[in-house]
């Protein structure tokens, strides 16, 4: 608007200098006004705020940019065309802290989902000024305290997840009184009291999750009104009195699971309503009276579990009307009458019936870890694994060489005799065979040579006898040979050598007499252990033992052997070795001063032997009663006249002393100047010192693992300090330079929740020290395949390792500068800590390591089989797609719980192999997965986010490394298939 100034009183025309800079700034000020882009709007102001409180990432610390005019561009945030904050997703970005009531200035929001981090603290009740929230998960973190009473002024509030929190108090009322809410998870937290009575006012729901909590009382009957619902989980709380006869009500029912409470009563479901019901889970309460007739009904049902309950009766003929029945679980209870013979849950015992054996069509047949006793059925011919572990006696049957399909037969740890089967040798596809641990006797039958696909053959702890069968020498895939403990004689044959495949021999505790051969030191794949101790051998140590340089176990005590021990100077890999009670004599290899102290002493028994330390000394190269200074041995030695000592002298001073003396010199000053830089910046510490001791100087007892580059021990410096030494040994030489202490310490400097923080390391030049925190769980190898029995691995436990591993190798690859290829990923270098969270281990080492061993002419590939991409297999060069890879194969391992290269796999070399055979044959998952994970199935949300993740595996395992995906792609992949767990996608 303009008005004349002409027609203003008291007007006098001003300096027109005064008015162009009082327009100017009118001008500026209404810029400013009405562009508020000049400086961070509200909404992003809020969100800095928040932030304030969080420790979060570095790429989202980048991203969250406060000179930035909106926020619309940060990770996590998401706005409409007028630039308002309406979505906020940081879901596992790791983030922790508390959640500020900042959140409330965020007034146009629709979807929150901070699922999946660190938070902790109370949930702020300032959520119930978001009055636009469509979503809201704040699902697994670590808040506390009661869930906030004001929510019910979220009006368009549709789903709501707070499960696996540390949430107290009651389920408020106010929250049946959200008008379309339909989702709502609680379960996994500490919540008590009672379900609230106006549950049925919640109308529109469709799942309601509330398992494992504390909540106790009766389930209200007006839950009945809950027209909509399709998934009710109750189980594993402290429910009492009956489930409500309103169930029945519940048309649109698929899951319902109210096991493991204190409800009794008969079973309400006999009208035969739900005929939408598929999964029916009742067990590990009281429950009486018979199974209502009226199920049979139900004939979507396909799950039915009520074990561990009072029923009586017997099981009703109405359930042959539920075709899609494929569980059914009713042990434990009062049943009686005739059992459906589709009835096998059974817990056996006693003898194995004669009646299996004519089973004709049974495959697969596996009886380990019971209490069964008496003798194999000689009519028995299965397909598959045998049994062990129990206490059986007898005589292997004969007919069991007709088996002819079986790939693996353990009868081990029983009480079998007499002899082995010339039938087995029948069994061509065989690949393992374990008869340890019996009372067997005889000879090795010569027919077992024609099982040539053998690769483990273990007979050790019977008493076998007689000499090895030269027709052994055909089984050319063996690679673990146990014959140890039994009265074996003829020693140790020469066609050892021909099989090149042997990575472990156990002859130990036999008579076989002899002299070592030298051909066994052919044997390049000899990598886990060579035992051929207690055997009346005779002789020296040949010198081809010094080519076994990825030995890591010796054992040839108990003999006598003679000559010096310098054989053994060049097998830098032991990590134990044991030559104790031979006639050994002359100096200790340098190799062998790290064991001068172990105790028992593996060095014992050899009064000959003397220590000479090097003149750079060594970590346990110290004064030991036990064993004399070399220089005292050789004093006893004939001394030289002078007359000799002049004219040798003169001699060599004639000839070589100049030349002799300056290359000496030369590299002695090259190397100690080396030595001497690597030594100032090794980072050799008291902590670590104290760790050395706290094993007692390496002792074998404190072994925790062993892996390619080295063996790992446990050092506790107390309750809450306990640490991980690991010993690396460098096999060529290249270990030990001041490149490898400068890398070591940038990978020491690398900070990330799922990577391992290097503490100290300690570095020479033929071996060196790291030392890691020590993780409570061991490694994701060790959980999957090694303990016994194993440990139950439910399937969020699995997801929350393949999630975190996936970050920790994604901050590797794309948040280091320079970025960091793994070059090994493998579930040994996974480890969990007490809350199973994963820390990726020798990240960085692994590359250092491969180099240092790149002289070895036996090393030619980078990473370990069944891990190695495809386009790495004859190569050292390794990329961030082979990374991929190697994670990929975690995650089949993960999701099956077989090993990368398991004995299982026929055809197919690999898991890789395997599973894209199924899948691509049969699309079936139960078919792949862990059977133990088919439990959980009943929740089908959870079958969705295992194929889901299984699908992220095959890409990630193609075999064009284009095609897979990055690792930024497969944690986006692995968060979207959390999303059916969470119901979102039901």
């Amino acid at each position: 608007m303009l008005i004349s100034t002409r027609y203003l009183p008291f007007y006098s025309p001003p300096n027109m200098g005064v008015v162009t800079v009082v327009l100017s700034f009118l001008l500026l000020w209404n810029c400013m006004c009405l562009f508020p882009v000049c400086g961070l709007s509200s909404d992003g102001k809020a969100l800095m705020a928040l932030k304030s409180k969080w420790a979060v990432p570095t790429f989202m610390e980048e991203s969250w940019n406060a000179s930035h005019s909106t926020p619309c561009s940060w990770v996590g945030v998401s706005c409409d065309e007028t630039h308002v904050v309406v979505s906020l997703n940081v879901s596992g970005l790791g983030i922790s802290g508390h959640l500020g009531p900042e959140i409330a200035y965020l007034r146009h929001l629709t979807s929150v989902d901070f699922s999946y981090n660190s938070f902790s603290g109370p949930i702020p009740p300032e959520f119930g000024n978001c009055s636009l929230l469509v979503d809201l998960d704040l699902s697994v973190n670590g808040f506390v305290g009661e869930i906030p009473q004001n929510l019910n002024s979220l009006g368009k509030l549709e789903y709501l997840s707070f499960f696996n929190n540390s949430l107290t108090g009651a389920v408020p009322e106010s929250l049946f009184g959200i008008p379309n809410l339909e989702m709502l998870y609680l379960n996994s937290n500490k919540l008590s009291g009672s379900i609230p009575l106006n549950v049925g006012n919640a109308t529109q729901i469709i799942a309601l999750w509330l398992y494992d909590n504390a909540l106790s009382g009766d389930i209200p009957s007006s839950i009945g009104n809950c027209s909509e619902l399709e998934e009710l989980y109750l189980n594993h709380n402290q429910f009492l009195g009956v489930l409500p006869e309103s169930i029945n009500n519940l048309e649109n029912l698929i899951y319902l699971d109210a096991s493991n409470n204190n409800l009794e009563g008969k079973i309400p479901l006999g009208s035969g309503y739900c005929k939408k019901l598929d999964t029916l889970v009742l067990s590990m309460n009281g429950f009486g009276g018979e199974i209502p007739p009226g199920l049979g009904n139900c004939t979507s049902l396909s799950q039915f579990a009520a074990l561990n309950n009072r029923l009586s009766g017997s099981i009703p003929s109405s359930f042959g009307l539920l075709h899609k029945l494929l569980l059914l679980y009713l042990s434990e209870n009062h049943l009686s009458g005739k059992i459906p013979p589709e009835i096998g849950q059974c817990n056996l015992s006693g003898e194995l019936p004669v009646e299996i054996t004519e089973l004709k069509h049974l495959k697969n047949i596996s009886l380990f870890n019971n209490r069964f006793s008496g003798v194999i059925p000689q009519r028995l011919g299965i397909n598959s694994s045998l049994v062990h572990e129990n206490g059986i006696n007898g005589t292997i049957p004969l007919s069991l060489g007709n088996c002819t399909n079986l790939t693996s037969i353990n009868l081990s740890m029983n009480r079998l005799s007499g002899l082995i089967p010339q039938e087995l040798g029948n069994l061509n596809v065989l690949q393992a065979l374990n008869l340890s641990h019996n009372d067997l006797g005889g000879p090795l039958p010569s027919q077992l040579s024609n099982c040539k696909n053998l690769f483990k053959f273990d007979v050790g702890f019977n008493s076998l006898n007689g000499s090895f069968p030269s027709s052994l020498r055909s089984l050319e895939n063996l690679s673990v040979l146990i014959l140890r403990e039994n009265r074996f004689t003829g020693g140790i044959p020469s066609f050892l050598s021909e099989l090149q495949y042997l990575s472990e021999i156990q002859l130990g505790g036999n008579f076989l007499g002899g002299t070592i051969p030298s051909s066994i030191g052919m044997l390049q794949n000899l990598i886990y252990s060579l035992n051929i101790s207690h055997n009346r051998l005779t002789g020296s140590l040949p010198l081809e033992l010094g080519k076994l340089i990825m030995l890591e176990w010796l054992d040839i005590s108990h003999n006598n052997l003679s000559g010096t021990l310098s054989a053994l100077d060049g097998l830098h890999s032991l990590v134990v070795v044991d030559v104790s009670y031979n006639l050994f004599n002359g100096p200790l290899p340098e190799t062998l001063l790290l064991f001068l102290n172990s105790s028992p002493s593996s060095l014992q028994g050899n009064p000959d032997l003397c220590v000479k330390c090097p003149q750079t000394g060594g970590l346990t190269c110290i004064q030991n009663r036990n064993f004399r200074p070399c220089e005292h041995y050789s004093s006893n030695r004939r001394a030289l006249g002078k007359i000799e000592i002049a004219w040798i002298a003169f001699a060599s001073l004639l000839s070589f002393l100049v030349l002799v003396g300056v290359v000496c010199m030369f590299l002695w000053y090259k190397r100690t100047k080396q030595e001497d830089k690597i030594t100032a910046q090794e980072g050799s510490s008291s902590l670590l010192n104290k760790v050395i001791e706290a094993t007692e100087n390496l002792k074998e007892c404190y072994i925790v693992g062993k892996g390619a580059h080295g063996t790992v021990y446990k050092a506790s410096l107390g309750p809450h300090n306990q640490y991980a030494l690991k010993k690396l040994v460098f096999a060529g030489l290249k270990g030990g330079s001041m490149a490898m202490v400068t890398e070591i310490q940038t990978v020491g400097k690398i900070r990330h929740r799922n990577l391992v923080k290097l503490e100290d390391f300690w570095i020479r030049k033929e071996y060196g020290f790291i030392l890691y925190r020590y993780m409570e769980n061991g490694s994701l190898h060790d959980v999957l395949h090694e303990r016994n029995p194993p440990p139950i691995l439910k399937w969020d436990v699995r997801y929350k390792i393949a999630i975190g591993t996936a970050h920790g190798l994604t901050y590797l690859h794309y948040d280091c500068d320079p970025a960091i290829v793994h070059r090994d990923v493998k579930p040994e270098n996974i480890l969990l800590d007490s809350d199973m969270e994963p820390h990726i281990s020798d990240f960085g080492i692994a590359k250092l390591l491969d180099q240092s061993s790149s002289l070895s002419p036996s090393v030619s590939v980078v990473g370990t089989i069944g891990y190695i991409a495809p386009e790495n297999a004859f190569t050292t060069t390794k990329s961030k797609e082979s990374d991929v890879y190697s994670f990929g194969v975690v995650l089949l391992e993960l999701i099956t719980r077989k090993r990368a290269l398991d004995p299982s796999f026929m055809e197919e070399t690999d898991i890789v192999g395997w599973v894209q055979s199924i899948w691509r044959n049969l699309e079936e998952v139960d078919k792949i997965v862990d059977p133990s994970l088919l439990e959980e199935f009943i929740d089908p949300n959870i079958m969705d986010q295992v194929v889901c993740v299984l699908l992220v595996a095959l890409r990630c395992t193609q075999k064009e490394a284009s095609k897979r995906p990055t690792m930024r792609d497969v944690v986006n992949q692995l968060t979207d298939a959390n999303a059916p767990a969470r119901g979102k996608n039901s």
